[in-house]
């Protein structure tokens, strides 16, 4: 029994000796227990401009395609393909040759319809002083008042034939309808073309202003009709304006205005169109070109943009987000965010203006958990070494 009081606090010893020599446990003493701290910022409202962006195509302003209204052959083409050309301008020049000569046959019969009027009317006329003291039968004079009616409507015919050959020998040159970019040409000097044939001789696109074509679903164009209708959203200004950007991702130098928007729902799509107008003095816009516009839709007076580092998603991948009470406890709120606005949500529901909101920290936050709250800044965020989280892995050691 001694010896077995001895032997123990030897054992004591030689395990203290042994701990002594190992050092201290590995990870060091456990942390000490303290009151998380969280990044909060301080939930505002604001008036927030409401974008909508949507994807678009180019289109030309006007677009005209020339055809030949005379048949010929094309003697000279007067433009540079790919060039600018002004309304009126002579583009091609289709044999005159027989148009001229129809136009000259036509003055010729003119000329002589207007002599036989002549010859007519003084016929006419005497028969007339003649009747009158019985020198001739009335039916000569109704006779003689018959031909000179017939007389004036050949001329009347001679006339119009006149004109028709003329417009014919005019046709003869194909003029620009419009003003604007000319194209290809699909036919050469010595080609044969034919009247209102379908294969247009080449197109004209005016492209300064330009048209931008975009679509928007029914029932956004719906729910906005709705907030401005209640109050929720108020105009931005008189015109809408419009931004736009080019498939290179660069900004259009130029601001656009909304022009119309189609009162025809498509069936297939459940879209509708709407087309803005943009100035194009540098050709930067090409038809055909896709485009995103930024469309303004209004002001939301009342709108609450909160950070999206701020905003996590539940296991139904709703949007969810911390707040801290006045007395220091987390309450976890269920949002509606309308939509994101650069690094921001716009929220809908879900928090009121005041509410301390957790931006920095939400790893160490839970629901009913006490903490302590530091003021977050987007500055202090972009370093990366804010001082909410600094405190806050401060306090769990």
């Amino acid at each position: 029994m001694r010896t077995s009081t001895i032997l123990r606090p030897a054992a004591v010893l030689a395990i203290i000796s042994v701990l002594s020599a190992c050092g201290k446990p590995p990870g060091g003493p456990p942390p000490a227990a303290g009151t998380p701290v969280l990044g909060v910022m301080t939930v505002r409202t604001q008036p927030v401009l409401l974008q909508t962006e949507l994807p678009g195509r180019t289109s030309p302003y006007q677009i005209a395609d020339v055809r030949p209204q005379v048949g010929g052959i094309v003697q000279v083409r007067n433009f540079r393909e790919g060039s600018d050309v002004k309304a009126g301008q002579v583009l091609y020049q289709i044999n005159p040759a027989t148009y001229k000569a129809a136009y000259d046959n036509s003055v010729a019969a003119l000329t002589k319809a207007e002599a036989s009027v002549k010859t007519a009317r003084l016929k006419a006329g005497r028969y007339k002083e003649l009747v009158a003291i019985k020198a001739v039968s009335q039916q000569d004079y109704d006779d003689a008042v018959a031909a000179l009616g017939e007389a004036e409507a050949d001329v009347s015919s001679a006339r119009a034939n006149m004109e028709t050959s003329r417009i014919n020998l005019d046709y003869a040159q194909v003029d620009a309808p419009i003003s604007g970019r000319i194209g290809k040409s699909t036919v050469t000097p010595g080609a044969l073309v034919t009247a209102s044939q379908a294969t247009a001789l080449t197109t004209i696109q005016q492209l300064d202003p330009i048209y931008v074509d975009v679509t928007q679903s029914s029932t956004t164009w719906l729910n906005l009709k709705e907030a401005l209708a209640n109050g929720e959203l108020q105009k931005s200004g008189n015109g809408a304006k419009v931004k736009l950007i080019l498939e290179n991702g660069r900004t259009y130098a130029q601001e656009g205005t909304l022009q119309f928007s189609d009162v025809t729902v498509n069936q297939d799509t459940g879209a509708i169109t709407l087309r803005a107008v943009f100035p194009n003095t540098k050709t930067d816009l090409l038809p055909g070109m896709y485009v995103r516009a930024v469309l303004q839709e209004g002001v939301r007076q009342q709108g609450l943009l909160v950070p999206q580092q701020a905003v996590s998603r539940d296991g139904a991948g709703k949007p969810v987000a911390f707040v801290v009470n006045a007395d220091g406890v987390v309450e976890q709120r269920s949002l509606v965010t309308d939509r994101a606005i650069g690094d921001q949500w716009l929220v809908s529901s879900g928090l009121k203006e005041g509410e301390q909101l957790v931006v920095e920290g939400q790893q160490l936050a839970s629901a009913g958990a006490k903490v302590k709250v530091v003021q977050w800044t987007p500055k202090a965020a972009a370093s990366g070494t804010t001082t909410a989280v600094t405190g806050a892995r401060a306090g769990t050691h």
